[in-house]
């Protein structure tokens, strides 16, 4: 009996560790609910998400100087609206904006807003053309003619946000360009050329323009002022090609340019199709003449400057040119393929009072 008492308070302290054991691991497993709870209870925001809309930013973060009070910005305006937390995604030199928005759509965004120049937006119309997601405008380059083509807000980055959160969607057109024998197309929203404007682009650099703003184009537009005339090939749809000697031929589909400048009086967003203005100057005269005709709005009637309109446009070049899409130079080319995409591109604009939707 006395060999057998030791066994038996062996096994009841080897009992009570066990119990004890038993019940510390209970009370954790309850603790461990119980703080599971309280942060799910403590972060409405991440299960209100699924109810409520929400938007991405695909944002050029070298176009501001405070990132930090930009997000707050447009945080707070979608707080105000009843919209969630947005998504953002920063610009890179590698990828100017086509990633970002395709991550975006593949979020599930209920929009996504392009917060940069028109490179940032050619680029984020790029990866939404034909998904049905709508493309929110907040203008922050040197130029901005998309925003101005449009009528967009260019130095209200919350009325801007605003529009593009609660106003309707308008499709636009994209035009689609094709270089030399690229197999895959670009885009472009606002203009898509060779020759001189292009070489405007090229020689307005993007510190240049972030010192002297759109000054930036004169200084450039003036050191090229006096290059040479080079021979073109144009076919516009199926017409006979056409042979020309020019400064620049660009394509368009809107017209607008800075200072309230018309190149294409009649170039609109939405019309299916895009315009064609070849300009033709020699020397300094022939300049002030294009000067006027750019000025007066005048469509025809002068032989340094055409105008045309068409679905599909060929330029050929007879020596290889400096190309631009949408103030973006893209090096030289000799060819360019384009055509219109009509109203492949959803666009948040202001709403207008009473309108329906369908």
């Amino acid at each position: 009996m006395s060999d057998i008492a030791p066994l038996f308070a062996v096994l009841a302290v080897v009992l009570v560790l066990a119990l004890g054991l038993l019940v510390g691991l209970a009370g954790l497993l309850v603790r461990s609910r119980l703080a599971r709870r309280a942060r799910a209870e403590s972060e409405p925001v991440a299960v209100a998400t699924k109810d409520r809309p929400y938007p991405a930013i695909v944002i050029n973060p070298s176009k501001f100087d405070d990132l930090g009070r930009v997000h707050a910005l447009i945080a707070a305006v979608c707080v105000e609206l009843g919209w969630a937390e947005p998504l953002w995604l920063e610009t890179t030199v590698s990828d100017s904006g086509f990633g970002q928005a395709s991550e975006a759509v593949e979020s599930g965004a209920d929009v996504v807003l392009a917060c940069g120049g028109d490179g940032t937006m050619r680029f984020v119309a790029q990866a939404l053309a034909g998904t049905g997601v709508a493309m929110g405008v907040l203008p922050a380059g040197t130029g901005n003619l998309l925003a101005r083509n449009l009528d967009m807000e260019l130095n209200d980055l919350a009325g801007a946000t605003r529009i593009a959160l609660t106003g309707d969607d308008r499709a636009v057109d994209v035009g689609r360009v094709r270089v030399d024998d690229a197999l895959e197309e670009e885009v472009f929203l606002v203009m898509a050329g060779m020759g001189f404007d292009a070489a405007i682009m090229a020689g307005a650099p993007a510190e240049l323009k972030a010192r002297v703003g759109p000054f930036a184009y004169v200084m450039a537009g003036l050191r090229s002022l006096h290059g040479p005339r080079v021979r073109i090939s144009l076919t516009i749809d199926d017409e006979p090609v056409l042979q020309r000697r020019i400064r620049t031929v660009v394509v368009g589909n809107c017209g607008k340019l800075l200072g309230g400048l018309v190149l294409m009086p009649d170039a609109e967003v939405d019309d299916g199709t895009l315009d064609v203005v070849i300009l033709a100057p020699n020397g300094i005269v022939g300049w002030a003449a294009v000067s006027a005709r750019v000025l007066t709005r005048r469509r025809k009637g002068h032989r340094r400057v055409e105008h045309w309109q068409a679905q599909r446009v060929t330029i050929t070049a007879e020596v290889a040119q400096q190309a631009q899409f949408d103030g973006d130079p893209i090096g030289d080319a000799r060819t360019l393929r384009m055509r219109v995409d009509p109203g492949a591109l959803l666009v948040r604009v202001p709403a207008v009072p009473g309108r329906v939707e369908p």
